[in-house]
């Protein structure tokens, strides 16, 4: 399942969706003005004036009296802006991403500390999925409801949330629950989620026309206490408002129709792809069955869980016309297709124990930085190509390898800057210490000028916590900045605006910009919604200069020689097909252009960017190997690029140099 390729028909699904509902629109605009035109015939048959105007008339020319194009037009006008305007309104209050959803649905956000064995391994698995996939680590919610169910939501990675329900995390065992969280993990590589938001909005735009429509029913009622008999208008305001609720619920159950559709078919795939992540179809077919056992299965009991039906990782609301209606697939069909030869038998689900603990090595973290994950403690360690592409053919599908890995990385980092990177306060200190220079002088003058930001008490129990950041290994910088992530994201304001001022103020301090230090930045506020991120359109052909400059610094930064930096650059162009860019000499190169270029080349539509990847490794691979400081800016700008590149591993390589 190429994670480009889905991404590429998550768009044109969502072009696709935002046809079919245009469609909706247009026929909620002829309906409408059929209703328009039926109202004012009613009203005209008491008036002498047109009866005696239309007299010897049949039936559609007495109706074209009453119609016309500019009629038309504006009544389209007016079905359309009220469409647009509560799809907006509703887009809009979605606008934070996943967390609004979550809250909506009466979530609590975990505390990153908590005590609770069952949330304890519920973090733990989305944290190893997250790293193994190169991803940043999403907050994580909980429902307090009985039903076994999750979702993933958000417009992008970067502000997606996952949400768990308390029967989920408590009934299913770590296997099984592995299978859930690598379901929603599917929907955040392939790109529903952005589709799902839209599909929220859209249908909320729809529903506005009947919920006016019953505004209009009510008043009329109120207003036609006392009223003549003879009086006809408030008769007609009452049928206009019975009518429009009629079409607004219509195109809602059209709506949904379109909505359920869709969602079916990514259900499936999301359901493979977990058994593909996992490599064990036992853990999401356990889950999929404990759902068919227990009473509660995985219906919802939140307010607002109808609207975000689609979402869910099993059928969340009851519908009147289950099989045209349901946003999922049978349970039944859903477990045959990943366990072929399932009996059919639902076997009673009890309550898996709390305290049951995640693996050995994913709770014991070294002090020290030995050698874990086929990576090595020796800073000149250094890669082959074929590791780099094989992690880049890995993106989007993370593997048990993948896991066993992000494990085994989260065991390497000492325990104290582990538990600091849950803690808003502390993972601040962790950013900062991934920021101060390996020489000391140039460490004091950094440290020095953060007072302009915190008082020297804070600073005090920043130190520690940055010390041993700052001697961190390099294979573990990336996985420690993912981890901090969910903490960093609840910050307030005023706080979230200090920490990103006092980073800038640590990097500016030696008056220049390393590579490290840009990196550790661009994925910080790339991940902290600081960034836009827009659909891809463009090609890369009409982002030559972009390229010139991505393509110039990777090969400045993969060799120091001249002849080799040019040489790396002219291989890395050719893989572009865009032999005639021009090498940007290292002295024209400032990080804002490099950021500048990013923008741009983000907007690259998604089946083009395996060929950027392919140009950036060719730039760094000039002498043959790449560092392991090279493989994380490689994995920095990719991620910047929104293609999680997993952490590379030994044993996806035919050789070791």
């Amino acid at each position: 399942m190429n994670f480009f390729e889905q991404q590429d028909i998550a768009k044109r699904n969502t072009r696709k969706l935002v046809a079919l509902l245009l469609l909706a629109i247009l026929s909620l605009v002829a309906v409408t003005t059929a209703l328009f035109v039926a109202v004012t015939y009613y009203l005209q048959t008491g008036n002498s004036v047109f009866v005696m105007e239309t007299a010897g008339m049949n039936f559609w020319q007495k109706v074209g009296t009453l119609i016309n194009w500019e009629t038309i037009a504006g009544i389209g006008l007016i079905v359309i802006t009220v469409v647009i305007l509560g799809g907006l309104y509703k887009y809009l209050q979605l606008g934070r991403g996943g967390s609004a959803v979550a809250e909506a649905l009466g979530g609590r956000l975990i505390n990153q500390d908590s005590t609770d064995g069952a949330e304890r391994r519920l973090l733990n698995i989305v944290e190893e999925m997250a790293i193994a996939s190169g991803t940043p680590v999403p907050p994580v919610y909980v429902l307090e409801e009985s039903a076994i169910n999750a979702f993933a939501a958000g417009h992008t990675p970067q502000d997606a949330v996952i949400g768990v329900t308390r029967g989920c995390i408590e009934t299913l065992n770590r296997s099984e629950l592995q299978g859930v969280i690598a379901h929603e993990f599917s929907h955040i590589f392939h790109g529903d989620m952005r589709l799902n938001m839209r599909l929220v909005a859209l249908l909320n735009g729809i529903l506005l026309l009947g919920l006016i429509g019953q505004y209009m029913l009510r008043g009329s009622m109120y207003r036609s206490v006392g009223r003549s008999s003879k009086d006809n208008s408030q008769g007609a305001i009452m049928g206009a408002g019975l009518a429009l609720m009629v079409i607004g619920y219509a195109g809602t159950f059209f709506g949904s129709l379109i909505k359920a559709a869709v969602s079916r078919q990514r259900e499936f795939l999301a359901d493979a792809s977990a058994v593909q992540f996992t490599r064990d179809n036992q853990g999401i077919a356990g889950a999929l069955k404990k759902i068919g056992s227990v009473p509660s299965g995985s219906k919802l009991e939140a307010q607002h869980s109808a609207e975000f039906s689609h979402m869910y990782f099993g059928q969340g609301v009851s519908t009147a016309f289950n099989s045209l209606m349901a946003t999922h697939p049978p349970l039944s069909e859903r477990i045959k297709r990943v366990q072929p030869d399932w009996d059919g038998e639902f076997p009673a689900a009890t309550h898996t124990a709390t305290a049951e603990a995640a693996p050995a090595e994913a709770t014991s973290h070294s002090s020290t930085h030995s050698a874990h994950a086929g990576f090595s403690a020796d800073p000149a360690a250094a890669f082959h190509t074929a590791q780099m592409a094989a992690a880049v053919d890995h993106i989007g599908q993370p593997n048990t390898e993948d896991i066993a890995q992000a494990r085994s990385t989260m065991a390497s980092i000492p325990k104290p800057l582990y538990v600091a990177a849950h803690d808003g306060y502390s993972a601040r200190a962790v950013i900062f210490g991934l920021l101060l220079d390996q020489d000391n002088a140039i460490r004091v003058q950094q440290w020095r000028a953060l007072t302009q930001h915190y008082a020297n008490a804070e600073l005090n129990d920043f130190a520690d916590t940055a010390k041993s950041a700052c001697r961190l290994a390099t294979h573990l910088r990336l996985p420690l900045i993912e981890l901090c992530l969910p903490a960093l994201k609840t910050l307030s304001d005023s706080q979230l605006s200090d920490f990103l001022a006092a980073m800038d103020t640590l990097i500016a301090a030696d008056q220049q910009t390393n590579v490290m230090e840009w990196a550790v930045r661009r994925i910080t506020r790339h991940h902290l919604g600081l960034i836009s991120h827009k659909s891809g359109s463009l090609n890369l052909r009409q982002l030559r200069e972009e390229c010139s400059v991505l393509l110039s610094f990777m090969c400045h930064a993969g060799s120091q020689e001249h002849s080799e930096c040019t040489r790396a650059f002219k291989e890395a162009s050719d893989v572009l097909r865009l032999s005639e860019l021009p090498l940007v000499p290292l002295q024209q190169l400032e990080t804002q252009t490099l950021d500048r270029a990013l923008e741009k080349l983000n907007k690259v539509k998604p089946l083009q960017k395996p060929l950027l990847l392919k140009a950036m490794m060719r730039a760094i691979e000039a002498d043959g190997v790449i560092s392991i400081a090279e493989a994380e800016l490689f994995r920095a700008i990719a991620d910047s690029l929104n293609c999680p590149v997993p952490p590379l591993r030994d044993d996806l390589t035919r050789e070791r140099t």
